[in-house]
């Protein structure tokens, strides 16, 4: 069974992203783009993309190491000028920090 780490807690964002419908496809490239650039910044342990059936959604997970190693990832210059980029495709961008509560497997 899966252990969780105790003191040191891996960091998961989630950020929903609202998008027209028309604007999806688009808006999921420039997201795989900036996860790419994720992927390659110390700390990132995963990273995965979700859209919805309707077309308005696309669901961003990444988890981290730690909120520290996150939070540089954000402030560098080539994670900023992608985010500027994304923000005039989207109504609305929500990002969420949690901590792992629990870890199930389906394998045992």
């Amino acid at each position: 069974m899966p252990q969780i780490k105790v003191g040191k807690q891996p960091v998961t964002q989630i950020t929903i992203i609202e998008a027209e419908p028309e604007k999806q496809a688009e808006a999921l490239s420039i997201m795989t783009e900036r996860a790419r650039f994720m992927a390659r910044q110390p700390g990132c342990i995963s990273i995965s993309l979700h859209r919805s059936l309707d077309g308005r959604r696309i669901v961003n997970y990444v988890q981290w190491d730690s909120a520290d190693l996150l939070r540089a990832a954000h402030q560098s210059p080539e994670f900023r000028k992608a985010w500027n980029q994304f923000e005039k495709m989207t109504d609305e961008i929500d990002p969420h920090l949690y901590e792992v509560a629990e870890i199930f497997s389906g394998k045992q």
